[in-house]
């Protein structure tokens, strides 16, 4: 089992910046991948970024590439998305996710693949 609380979401003006927060329970998160998602009212939950168990790659949405930055911290049991140039429709509520499988050699972007789920943190940004 791995608990995962995210935070740093928040009301941003376009152009603006936030950096989001995932804190793991320290049990076995190092041994697997984590992801980001996100959902906007009205849509489905759609696939941001994603790292390997150990940070060595990382995978992008192309929506988001270039402009977001995924990392972690096995230290901390922590991981991080940056969010940078953040646009109005980067609006949804964004949750982190650890993959079901430990030690994957790729990372995967299908909701299904992911067995551990965050509450959610609001992003909002503003025109």
């Amino acid at each position: 089992q791995v608990q995962l609380v995210e935070s740093g979401g928040g009301l941003v003006q376009a152009g603006g910046s936030l950096r989001l927060s995932c804190a793991a329970d320290g049990r076995t998160s190092g041994s697997v991948a984590m992801g980001w998602f996100r959902q906007a009212p009205g849509k489905e939950r759609e696939f941001v970024a994603a790292i390997g168990w150990n940070g060595g790659y990382t995978y992008y949405a192309s929506s988001v590439q270039g402009r977001f930055s995924i990392a972690r911290d096995n230290a901390k049991n922590t991981v991080y998305l940056q969010m940078n140039s953040l646009k109005p429709e980067d609006t949804a509520v964004y949750y982190c996710a650890a993959d079901r499988r430990p030690y994957r050699a790729l990372v995967v972007t299908t909701p299904t693949e992911y067995a551990y789920w965050g509450q959610g943190t609001q992003v909002t940004v503003s025109s």
